[in-house]
């Protein structure tokens, strides 16, 4: 595991779900306009919390769509390309569209919540997924969030992979990952992709060389979610690097 300012509050063999006994409901929702999908969360959030109903992935894909998170900076922001929405997630600013799988898990996290330990869990679900096609390399940037492939020499920087942004309240997280898959590139280009501009973002396909499609992925996603957040699969030492946190210090910026 990369460097964390403390132990997780919970063993890594442990459960981090407050319902663990209990599958997680996965609900593959097709192309969801982004606020459309932003208020489900938050009522199903909402009815989480009050134990109207069970654990929940939302599995899906998003028309075309900026989304600014808690640290933007206005220099992040798009210089062209489709709407952009501030959120209240963390992190910065992404991109999202077509090609991309999205999974928003609504999961009540048991007590003490440590937040940490379930960013650091659904990485590694990530990690473990991307493996699994190809990718043995993926890994972790210590400093910086989401899933990684290491510079390669002269002819590639750092790429992301896969972005995560969360936000809990009343011990449910919501929002959650963002797995390139075959989507575009083109709209990373009119921003500074999640606050970082000494790096590059990458898709499954292009780094394999053949169509990965967010079908082929989900399963794999949604498997090792399970595994991870259960502590059946635990948090490794993937580190690749170490490299500046984006997010630290700001708050987003004035519009």
């Amino acid at each position: 595991m990369s460097t964390a300012p403390r132990q997780p509050f919970f063993r890594p063999d442990r459960p981090i779900r407050r319902d663990s006994e209990h599958k997680v409901t996965r609900r593959f929702l097709g192309t969801v306009d982004y606020l459309d999908a932003w208020r489900m969360q938050a009522d199903l959030a909402d009815q989480r919390h009050r134990g109207h109903i069970g654990d929940t992935y939302l599995v899906l894909e998003h028309p075309s769509v900026y989304t600014a998170g808690k640290r933007t900076q206005d220099s992040d922001r798009p210089t062209a390309g489709p709407q952009c929405i501030d959120v209240d997630r963390g992190g910065r600013i992404t991109w999202h569209g077509p090609g991309q799988l999205v999974v928003y898990p609504i999961i009540a996290l048991a007590d003490p919540i440590d937040v940490v330990d379930y960013v650091r869990r659904v990485e590694e679900a990530l990690i473990v997924a991307v493996r699994r096609v190809g990718l043995a390399g993926a890994g972790r940037i210590d400093g910086r969030s989401g899933v990684w492939l290491k510079a390669d020499g002269q002819s590639r920087p750092d790429r992301k992979i896969a972005a995560l942004g969360i936000r809990v309240t009343h011990g449910v997280a919501m929002h959650g990952l963002a797995l390139n898959c075959t989507n575009t590139l083109e709209y990373y280009n009119y921003i500074v992709p999640c606050g970082i501009d000494d790096a590059a973002v990458t898709t499954l396909s292009q780094e394999l060389g053949h169509p990965v499609t967010c079908e082929q992925m989900a399963p794999l996603v949604l498997d090792a979610l399970d595994a991870t957040l259960s502590g059946s699969i635990t948090v490794a030492d993937h580190t690749l690097g170490h490299a500046p946190d984006p997010c630290a210090g700001h708050r987003r910026g004035s519009r």
